[in-house]
């Protein structure tokens, strides 16, 4: 008698990626959700705070939004007072997309409560698991850009 039984194959990386990416955003979403922007502007603003002065295309590459949506998503986040917008001394043509103070202290009140989310995602790994971990995302990153 022939064994019937199928093994599965386990889910894809890409579709597991997406999983994690997914749950990431919308408890991010429930965290930011009080001071008024999305996960996506504050994934913006936490650009800035690592790379001020970018351009709108900087901008929408390293925030993971295509360019026609970060022209809204920084109008959004001008009118609140979080980013400002100055020309670059280089290219009078550019602007340049700079974090206000009162960006910096909304992410700075976020700090504790981002940093408690990322620690709840990995908090069954150890250390070593951990950074083996971010090096991992890293290179499938770098491969992929």
């Amino acid at each position: 008698m022939l064994d019937t039984q199928v093994t599965k194959a386990p889910p894809s990386l890409l579709y597991m990626v997406k999983q994690v990416e997914l749950v990431v955003r919308s408890h991010l979403d429930e965290l930011v959700r009080p001071s008024g922007i999305t996960a996506l502007q504050y994934t913006a603003l936490t650009v800035l705070e690592r790379h001020d002065g970018l351009s709108a295309a900087q901008l929408a590459r390293d925030s993971f939004v295509t360019a026609q949506s970060i022209a809204d998503l920084v109008r959004s986040l001008e009118t609140r007072g979080l980013v400002r917008r100055e020309r670059n001394p280089k290219n009078r043509r550019e602007l340049l997309i700079l974090l206000t103070e009162e960006g910096r202290a909304l992410l700075a009140q976020h700090e504790g409560p981002v940093r408690e989310l990322e620690e709840r995602m990995v908090r069954d790994l150890t250390a070593h698991q951990t950074e083996q971990f971010r090096q991992a995302l890293t290179t499938a990153w770098h491969a992929l850009s």
